[in-house]
């Protein structure tokens, strides 16, 4: 495929996107500080949540227009839709629980994403800024929510997170099997280069590996909250 704006990781349009993620969320949450109104909050969880929403609207409108119809192509079965309603979900309710799932699944998952995306198309392609809306949209609404309502997850997360976890790995699993699309890199590593690149070729070994890999990424998610609440406890 010949393509005219290849993704190159860590050129110019890569490094903003990430410097954006980074600021975006402190600079809503200053926003809301300054104005101390809970109506500001709620525009900007709403205009968080409509770009979401449009760009996957969009996003599917834009592969049907390239003549991708069949719907085994066009579940939401990536992690990072999961994430993308979850993390909806959170900042609407203001529900921990939830929130516990975004952060997990939304740093944990969609992170790597960003940082070693599986993406060919680069700037100014529609699937580049598609596909980082949507991933860098789950992060910055999760350090939003931490920095507003100082959301945080404890030892317990980890466990409901897991079994939230295992139970998108079954259904998951099972709509690759019956589509044969690489929903969630069940079926087979992707092609960028990630931290899955590390893992078996042999494909039950892969799998066992994946749920290493994700507790390994829960608990290093946890560490910085369980050395503050350590040296806090000391103190």
């Amino acid at each position: 495929m010949n393509l005219e704006h290849p993704f190159q990781p860590y050129g110019l349009p890569h490094l903003t996107v990430i410097f954006l993620t980074i600021v975006l969320p402190f600079a809503f949450a200053a926003i809301v500080r300054r104005r101390k109104s809970p109506r500001v909050e709620n525009v900007i969880i709403a205009v968080l949540s409509g770009v979401l929403v449009l760009n996957y609207v969009v996003y599917l409108i834009f592969i049907r227009s390239r003549g991708i119809v069949a719907w085994q192509q066009m579940l939401p079965m990536q992690l990072c839709d999961w994430g993308m309603v979850v993390v909806m979900v959170a900042m609407w309710t203001g529900n921990q629980r939830w929130f516990e799932v975004a952060y997990f699944w939304g740093i944990g998952g969609t992170l790597q994403a960003v940082l070693t995306p599986n993406l060919r198309f680069g700037f100014p392609d529609w699937r580049f800024i598609s596909f980082f809306t949507s991933h860098c949209g789950i992060i910055i609404g999760v350090v939003f929510l931490m920095l507003i309502r100082r959301y945080r997850p404890y030892p317990m997360s980890i466990v409901r997170v897991f079994l939230w976890s295992e139970f998108y790995f079954v259904v998951t699993l099972i709509a690759d099997e019956l589509t044969g699309f690489n929903y969630g890199f069940l079926l087979h590593k992707p092609e960028a280069f990630s931290i899955l690149s590390f893992l078996s070729d042999s494909r039950l070994f892969y799998l066992l590996e994946l749920h290493g890999v994700a507790l390994l990424f829960f608990l290093g998610l946890y560490a910085p909250f369980a050395v503050f609440d350590l040296v806090r406890h000391r103190q």
